[in-house]
């Protein structure tokens, strides 16, 4: 009985060391979270294809954009972080053109992971790479209306704080390339989130 007892404790002591181990490395990193963010955009199209053929334009515009985002994270070892995140986000005023052709970014979808390290405990600087497709409408001349839209992959990074236990803060840069066949079509982004953590 006492050797049942003893085995007993023993393998408790085993399963119960390595969650307390996790548990003194975790820096409250790891879980769902939900956020909004806003800032700068720029989209820069040089002769783009769109949805019949393709658009005679040439130039760069600057917006703000706003956008609501869900993720999860984990500390998958001291001090490294990983995570996936889905975010929804809208221009705001984005329309340009030349007279002849004009574009009309509408909102976009990103889909990304990242990669960081905890600096510090509260601090997490990272990378971010994914997938992207934004909705586009197109106007050339009086007759040709078209929506496209655009895929295309994001490269990014930026700068997490906590702020508290469940809030914190973050500043990262995107660069998105949306471009198809000989045409151009890129976006940068300066965007600042807040994220509550569950």
């Amino acid at each position: 009985m006492k050797t049942a007892i003893y085995s007993a404790a023993a393998a408790l002591t085993l399963a119960v060391a390595p969650a307390a181990h996790a548990q003194s490395t975790d820096n409250g990193w790891t879980g769902p979270f939900v956020g909004v963010q806003g800032g700068w955009e720029q989209n820069s199209v040089r002769n783009p294809n769109n949805a019949i053929s393709i658009t005679p334009l040439t130039q760069k515009s600057d917006t703000g954009t706003l956008g609501v985002y869900t993720g999860y994270d984990k500390e998958v070892a001291p001090r490294i972080v990983v995570g996936a995140q889905a975010e929804l986000n809208f221009p705001i005023d984005s329309r340009f053109g030349n007279g002849v052709a004009s574009i009309n970014p509408k909102r976009s979808v990103d889909l990304s992971l990242r990669a960081g390290y905890l600096v510090q405990p509260k601090t997490l600087v990272y990378v971010r790479g994914g997938y992207s497709n934004g909705l586009y409408g197109t106007d050339v001349g009086p007759a040709i209306h078209t929506s496209t839209d655009r895929n295309g992959w994001l490269l990014g990074g930026g700068v997490e704080r906590k702020l508290t236990q469940k809030v914190s803060a973050r500043v990262e840069y995107r660069y998105t390339d949306l471009s198809e066949g000989n045409g151009k079509f890129d976006r940068h982004q300066v965007l600042l989130g807040v994220s509550y953590r569950f």
